[in-house]
């Protein structure tokens, strides 16, 4: 008797230290991978690197060629050390990506405080929902398709407003991103915890995702209200 109890409760506790070692994992490969985004912005700011600035459509579509490139990679090789490789290489590439509208925060007046206030608020968003995803005991599986469909209209608006350049549907477009991608935050590390995601590579690219988008979009906001030019 005592052996048929002891198996279902270790075989609980298996699992358990399972998803907490994706977990640790998944934190450690996020934090290495602000390195490389690191190297790519301040390589892309000195360099005043621009991906097809004359054509904004082109370089948004060529962007997301690349993108999902380096994702599906990523994928194909998420049980390798080719995995973590291609995942720093695709932060790097993130970060030459970002250095644009870093330089574009660093024409105000108050870019850096602008950059270093996205950046706090990013950590802030992170840490707290990071910390009630992986204590809470409910499983928040179930918001999964409602964010994937505000990503593919999220994207949608986006290559919209590239045409129509409207100021108010691309702070709307940050806000809306902002609020969907702290959610999937909350949503990819609550999967980790429940089991739903068992490979620490795959997870430290979505929420990598969550974090980059959080704090382009944060930036955005910040510069149309309280950036200044003088």
């Amino acid at each position: 008797m005592e052996n048929i109890h002891t198996y279902p409760q270790t075989a609980t506790q298996d699992i358990a230290q399972r998803q907490h070692r994706v977990l640790r994992n998944t934190y450690a490969l996020l934090a290495l991978s602000m390195a490389p985004t690191v190297a790519g912005a301040l390589i892309g700011v000195q360099l005043k690197f621009a991906f097809f600035a004359g054509s904004p459509f082109l370089a948004f579509m060529l962007f997301l060629g690349v993108a999902w490139g380096f994702m599906w990679g990523i994928e194909r090789t998420k049980n390798s050390g080719m995995g973590v490789a291609l995942l720093l290489g695709f932060t790097f590439f993130m970060g030459l990506m970002l250095s644009r509208i870093l330089q574009v925060a660093l024409g105000f007046s108050n870019g850096g405080t602008l950059i270093a206030m996205a950046a706090g608020g990013t950590g802030a968003i992170f840490f707290s929902l990071a910390g009630v995803a992986s204590t809470t005991k409910r499983d928040f599986s179930n918001i999964g398709k409602f964010l994937f469909a505000g990503v593919i209209l999220l994207l949608v608006a986006i290559v919209a407003n590239i045409f129509f350049q409207i100021p108010a549907l691309a702070l709307a477009i940050s806000a809306i991103a902002v609020v969907l991608f702290s959610a999937y935050i909350l949503y990819d590390i609550n999967r980790i915890v429940h089991g739903g995601e068992d490979n620490y590579i795959t997870a430290t690219l979505a929420v990598y995702l969550d974090i980059y988008n959080v704090f382009v979009s944060l930036l955005q906001l910040l510069m149309a209200f309280t950036g200044d030019r003088d």
